[in-house]
């Protein structure tokens, strides 16, 4: 959706032929992209990937933190949960984000203007998921409403937002092998969703792109949740 508002993006992953195919269909929108083999629990991979986008581009105006995971890892016994788990749940949500933003920032800076969106949940805003993962997307709600306090940043044109997705239909996610693997389970999940169904992509996306214009000026420190009305808390 960015690359229809004309912009050039790139995008970060472990899978190359992922990586290859989202690639084509950014550029097939007529606009440039760059595919970059990373694995964002190496904090070298992160820094080697932002090196690759000021070489080939010189800058960078928008970053959607946008790595997530681990709400399904570890055991619903908490205790019988290694502390392993605990540190690479942190580690892929929260420390993602900070090196990512991190990098960022001194670009955005020198340009006097700057988008900065990390894709939390909703189980960052109440209790409910595995305790690893909501500390870890808490965390990311909490980095972009301090930062976008700071008028440092802020005087500069840059500003931080969240965006708390609820339940969303990807394929090839934990979602989608629960549909085919416990259909009944599955449809009454569905049955208690405010709008008797998960959200997409392309609706959190709508959202993000938002957040990104020159519209969105006003909105910084913000947390969007994007959820149908599942969530409960206000």
């Amino acid at each position: 959706m960015l690359a229809d508002e004309g912009c050039h993006v790139a995008i970060c992953a472990r899978d190359r032929r992922r990586l290859d195919d989202v690639a084509d269909e950014i550029e097939r929108r007529g606009v440039r992209s760059l595919a970059i083999s990373a694995d964002v629990l190496v904090s070298s991979d992160i820094g080697q990937a932002m090196k690759e986008v000021t070489s080939v581009w010189g800058g960078l105006h928008i970053l959607i933190n946008n790595v997530g995971g681990g709400g399904r890892w570890g055991s619903p016994v908490v205790e019988q949960t290694g502390e392993d788990v605990w540190w690479d749940v942190y580690s892929k949500n929260a420390m993602a984000a900070v090196r990512f933003t991190m990098q960022a920032i001194p670009l955005m800076k020198k340009q006097q203007w700057g988008r900065v969106v990390t894709i939390s949940s909703v189980h960052g805003r109440e209790g409910g998921g595995r305790p690893w993962f909501n500390m870890a997307k808490a965390a990311e709600i909490s980095l972009m409403k301090t930062l976008a306090m700071n008028p440092d940043l802020v005087r500069c044109g840059l500003t931080f937002n969240t965006v708390a997705p609820g339940a969303i239909m990807i394929e090839g996610t934990g979602w989608a092998a629960e549909k085919t693997e416990k259909p009944e389970q599955f449809k009454m999940l569905l049955e208690q969703l405010p709008l008797g169904r998960m959200g997409t992509p392309e609706e959190v996306a709508n959202v993000v792109v938002f957040l990104c214009s020159q519209g969105a000026s006003l909105v910084n420190g913000a947390c969007i949740i994007v959820d149908g009305g599942e969530s409960k808390s206000f």
